[in-house]
């Protein structure tokens, strides 16, 4: 009976709770994944932040995931999906970029360019230092990032020059912390400057804050399992309601992701497009 009592006092306060809730699940952040971490980067484009890459979790071989995806815009909207050639089978948008490519006019091999597939990595890192959100420090995070800071990483695990020692960026004992240095350059989100630094111990090398961190890193296997990729003729169907009958008729309101991204960087995207905001947040300082 006393529950029942409490549940009347409560009813002239439930409305406005659950107000608060449903404004909640309205904001503009409510899409982020919180599991993932990425640098804040001032108004000229410009970000600091160390960053240590963790071993492969528990249970798996990699240390990183790996996978394509396609983002474009056509007369009936946005194509933004996964590619099917992550798991190597064939994909509708790289058999529709082979097709106008192998056209031989140039004009097809523009559209190809602005529709091919993008490649991602996955890693899980541990924040050792980010200036602009201190409490990110210490705290484990997956991290996606693109073919050049990818680039950085083999170089670092196999170097140019004789006079160079190998290391693995992803060792607890023996790896090195990276300096993600973000600059906008031509208009375009650089990572040139990054580098790693000499090779260190984390946390001091103390094994059991490392066997902690190890057992607290997130699985990278969702990125490639096949459930999280829509059926071939799933996205055939997509690609056709975007592109509309004429597959090159969206060359003359072509937008890539690229351009999105580079145009949006305060996050004032339109309404409109609020459904990709996890996309564009996602791809937003990769490269």
């Amino acid at each position: 009976m006393s529950n029942f009592g409490d549940l009347k006092k409560r009813s002239s306060v439930d409305i406005t709770e659950l107000t608060k809730k449903i404004e909640a699940m309205s904001t503009k952040d409510s899409y982020k994944d919180d599991r993932f971490w990425r640098p804040e980067l001032d108004k000229a484009s410009n970000g600091y932040a160390v960053i240590r890459f963790l071993p492969a979790p528990s249970g798996e071989d990699l240390p990183w995931a790996k996978y394509y995806s396609h983002g474009f815009k056509g007369p009936g909207g946005w194509y933004i999906e996964n590619s099917r050639t992550t798991l190597g089978e064939n994909d509708p948008v790289s058999e529709m970029n082979t097709q106008l490519w192998n056209s031989g006019i140039e004009s097809d091999k523009d559209i190809a360019r602005q529709r091919k597939r993008r490649l991602h990595y996955v890693s899980n890192i541990m924040v050792v230092s980010d200036p602009t959100n201190p409490e990110n420090e210490g705290k484990i995070f997956l991290y996606k990032y693109g073919k050049k800071i990818f680039d950085k990483i083999q170089e670092a695990m196999k170097p140019e020059f004789a006079d160079e020692e190998p290391v693995n960026p992803f060792d607890f004992w023996k790896g090195a912390n990276f300096k993600l240095k973000v600059r906008k350059v031509a208009g375009f989100i650089n990572y040139d400057k990054s580098e790693f630094a000499s090779s260190s111990a984390l946390l001091d090398g103390d094994d059991e804050q490392l066997e902690t961190t190890w057992n607290n890193q997130y699985a990278l296997t969702e990125f490639t399992d096949p459930s999280n990729f829509k059926s071939y003729d799933e996205l055939k169907e997509k690609l056709h309601r975007v592109t509309g009958n004429d597959i090159r008729s969206s060359a003359a309101v072509q937008e890539t992701v690229d351009d999105v991204v580079s145009s949006t960087s305060d996050k004032a995207i339109p309404e409109t497009e609020m459904d990709n905001l996890e996309y564009f947040e996602k791809l937003a300082n990769e490269d």
